[in-house]
């Protein structure tokens, strides 16, 4: 009796995956190769294309452990936590979590912290297209109804509070050059990652310009910034670096329009 193929796509996924089932009954075999050898061809080729995957998503990781360290931690990944995507694109999504929970990885906290900065990365490069705001066109705004002024941002654009020197780390494996040592700061650093034309870019953040950030990106108009400032500046410098913020946004093609809400006609 032939079996409907969703269930012989269930068996022959079951199988890549756990070992196990049903799928080398349903499997004919030869002098060559019995029906479990067939198997565990697909399942080990299966497991090397994840492990694929996971090189292309983490080579900062990858360069810091090394090639068999590296190797061991993708099949343990693998077994804790397997894929449930259509598109591998988004096998490893778990990685930062399962570095900051499982020995031995813990124990070298900037593990889980380079595998956050690279997905970051990762999700920037594949965020949706938008197109820049231009300085000229804010330039148009009447200065009295600036305060009004709320902001959109571009989908390619990530934030990652980091201990550890990551990006230092990362930057040096990506040249081949020795790394230098993992460095903890006392307090974590905010850094946005962001895609400009086609290349992911990088950069911390002053406490105040993350907070800006947050706030703008949460809905905050330009008069609410200037007053959130004043924690940081006085009542005459407030619009001053409210206003620089915005133009490094801006320059760096963050901002992809702007509206005037609450504005009066």
């Amino acid at each position: 009796m032939k079996r409907p193929l969703p269930e012989l796509q269930h068996a022959f996924a079951r199988y890549l995956v756990e070992r196990e089932g049903e799928a080398t009954s349903l499997i004919l075999g030869d002098e060559k190769a019995d029906a479990k050898e067939r198997m565990d061809l697909y399942a080990g080729a299966y497991v090397t294309r994840l492990i694929e995957a996971l090189e292309n998503h983490y080579p900062g990781l990858w360069g810091l452990v090394g090639d068999e360290q590296f190797w061991r931690l993708c099949r343990e990944y693998i077994a804790r936590h397997p894929s449930t995507f259509r598109s591998i694109r988004w096998f490893g999504d778990r990685m930062e979590a399962f570095l900051a929970e499982n020995a031995p990885y813990r124990d070298h906290p900037f593990l889980a912290e380079m595998a956050a900065f690279e997905w970051a990365q990762g999700r920037v490069f594949d965020a949706a297209d938008a197109e820049a705001l231009g300085e000229a066109e804010l330039q148009q705004v009447p200065p009295e109804r600036w305060g009004f002024l709320t902001f959109a941002f571009t989908p390619a654009m990530e934030w990652v509070d980091l201990h550890w020197n990551v990006p230092a780390l990362w930057q040096a494996l990506d040249r081949e050059e020795t790394p230098p040592d993992p460095e903890r700061s006392e307090v974590p650093v905010v850094w946005l990652v962001w895609r400009q034309a086609l290349d992911p870019r990088w950069r911390p953040l002053a406490v105040d310009e993350a907070w800006a950030l947050q706030q703008v990106r949460d809905g905050a108009n330009f008069a609410t910034l200037c007053e959130g400032l004043l924690e940081w500046v006085d009542v005459q410098n407030a619009p001053l670096r409210a206003a620089s913020f915005l133009r490094t946004w801006l320059q760096h093609g963050l901002i992809t329009c702007f509206e005037l809400r609450g504005s009066p006609p």
